[in-house]
């Protein structure tokens, strides 16, 4: 049943991931990690430096070898129950039976980036492949074999409308490595 869950520890630590009220800093004990000259350093709670979606490590090129979580003990039918409470909500809200990369958008200071892209009338929108969910507009998925340069077209489309017919700069919650 976890299976569907599993993402990676270190890409979590590095951007601060969360969802429904709760972010990797609410867990996080310590960090090892190994910078440019391969020399190996720990980090606890404090020194991570986590903000909303924003950690020590989104500015540095740094390789997280290991965290330590600090958890909290539960009941397991109730810890079992919340996991399907929230799988059960991303199914009903986010649009899982097509390829994406999750939410491209982060939330704004006093807006959300989705809410913007919807009141701009841009779900459907496409660009080759690459089609913002219908389903939910902070979603952009690969509606008919996309390529990189489809989603990319489509964040930059997105970006300039909600800015033009909204005012407001959106910003990236995904990460794009490589040449663009």
């Amino acid at each position: 049943m976890l299976q569907e869950y599993l993402g990676c520890i270190g890409g979590a630590v590095k951007m601060n991931a969360g969802a429904y009220g709760k972010e990797m800093k609410d867990i996080v004990y310590s960090t090892k990690y190994i910078d440019y000259n391969g020399n190996i350093h720990e980090l606890d709670l404090a020194e991570h430096e986590f903000d909303y979606r924003h950690s020590i490590f989104s500015n540095q090129s740094y390789i997280i070898l290991e965290s330590t979580l600090k958890l909290k003990k539960g009941n397991k039918n109730e810890i079992e129950a919340k996991i399907k409470e929230y799988a059960n909500s991303r199914k009903e809200k986010q649009p899982l039976d097509k390829p994406s990369a999750g939410s491209v958008f982060k939330r704004g200071d006093g807006f959300i980036a989705s809410k913007l892209i919807d009141e701009c009338g841009l779900k459907g929108k496409q660009i080759g492949g690459a089609m913002i969910s219908e389903k939910h507009a902070g979603f952009i998925i690969n509606d008919k074999n996309a390529t990189a340069k489809d989603v990319l077209d489509l964040i930059e489309y997105v970006k300039e409308d909600v800015y033009e017919k909204r005012g407001k700069k959106i910003e990236l919650e995904i990460e794009i490595i490589g040449e663009k």
